[in-house]
């Protein structure tokens, strides 16, 4: 059934194909026939961030930036579901097109730009929640946001979300924002933790409950950079790396024609790029912080890999568009095969 329907859908504007299928998604879940279109997950829970999550696999963040259809994804068998990227206030994102299918290298070039429609939508839209498994919330930091008051976009996102999120993720290394990545490092990346924890802390006291937060991290570092990030993660703490956002290299797509195209790149070119990242961190964590591994995984191989480097849980997203809902059961159950029980 989804091979037939990505047929159709493939032959649209990415874009469009993307508005059209989450639409016929939530359709399908308000109807409840989405049944009929997803195979049986087996359960399969681990506990990280102090969170018990139905099985490992996830939905990345940037499907469901709004909060709009996460009922819908998460009940085709996903075991937590991340939505956003979303900041303060409503904004429309880069020009069109910004979205381009690499269907041989079975890739996905983006420049959002962090597209959607605030968080006030967001929390409206989470309040209203029948999702049973864990919601992640990502947030970010408006283009027009000046660096040096980044922390504050990051602090209003917490503050509206806090009540509603099982887990929330900052994200600064998305490549399609102007100088969103230069928050990894320095004195910028210590300064946005060290207020992050404060909020964190200061948000557990109000609401009595404690929200774990993850940062999500680009593929693109040295080995020394990566080396200092991981430092200062330990330093402050987090409670989780998710690991990698998009690469902004184009090693496997040279010959593609869209390989000139600005933006992030994922799918399969940049599994060995995550993994290798994920192996490295794990190296440095020694299991204080866990990992979600997310980056080219098309197949539970792929997913396996993650989890053998060093990851806790992993999240699908290109893989998830090209396969549709079997890479989630076929995820899980090569997991199954390795790991009984994990947890971190």
């Amino acid at each position: 059934m989804y091979a037939f329907a990505k047929k159709l859908l493939f032959c649209l504007d990415p874009e469009v194909s993307h508005e059209l299928s989450l639409d016929a998604l939530g359709a399908a879940e308000r109807l409840h026939l989405l049944k009929f279109f997803c195979q049986e997950v087996a359960d399969h829970p681990v506990e990280v961030m102090g969170l018990r999550f139905p099985n490992p696999v996830g939905l990345a963040a940037g499907l469901d930036k709004n909060g709009d259809y996460y009922n819908a994804l998460g009940s085709m068998g996903f075991g937590f579901v991340e939505i956003g990227t979303v900041t303060p206030k409503p904004q429309a994102g880069n020009p069109k097109p910004r979205l381009f299918r690499l269907t041989q290298e079975r890739a996905i070039i983006n420049r959002m730009g962090f597209n959607n429609k605030g968080i006030e939508h967001l929390v409206e839209q989470v309040k209203t929640r029948r999702f049973q498994g864990v919601l992640g919330i990502n947030i970010g930091k408006n283009k027009d946001t000046p660096q040096e008051d980044a922390l504050s976009d990051y602090e209003l996102c917490m503050t509206a979300v806090y009540p509603y999120a099982d887990y929330i993720t900052v994200n600064i290394s998305s490549p399609n924002t102007p100088g969103l990545r230069t928050l990894q490092f320095g004195e910028a990346f210590d300064q946005l933790l060290n207020g992050i924890k404060q909020k964190q802390e200061q948000l557990t006291l109000q609401h009595h409950r404690r929200v774990p937060i993850a940062v999500k991290i680009a593929p693109d570092m040295s080995e020394q950079e990566l080396d200092e990030v991981a430092d200062k993660l330990l330093e402050h703490k987090v409670d989780g790396v998710i690991a990698t956002n998009t690469t902004i290299g184009r090693e496997g797509v040279e010959s593609s024609r869209y390989r000139d195209e600005a933006g992030g790149l994922s799918g399969a070119p940049v599994r060995l790029k995550s993994t290798d990242t994920i192996r490295h961190l794990a190296l440095k964590f020694k299991g204080e912080i866990p990992i979600i591994g997310v980056g080219g995984i098309m197949d539970g191989d792929a997913a396996l890999e993650k989890m053998t480097a060093g990851a806790s849980l992993v999240q699908l997203y290109s893989g998830f568009i090209y396969r549709g809902p079997e890479l989630i059961s076929e995820s899980v159950e090569r997991i199954r095969s390795v790991y009984d029980v994990s947890s971190s």
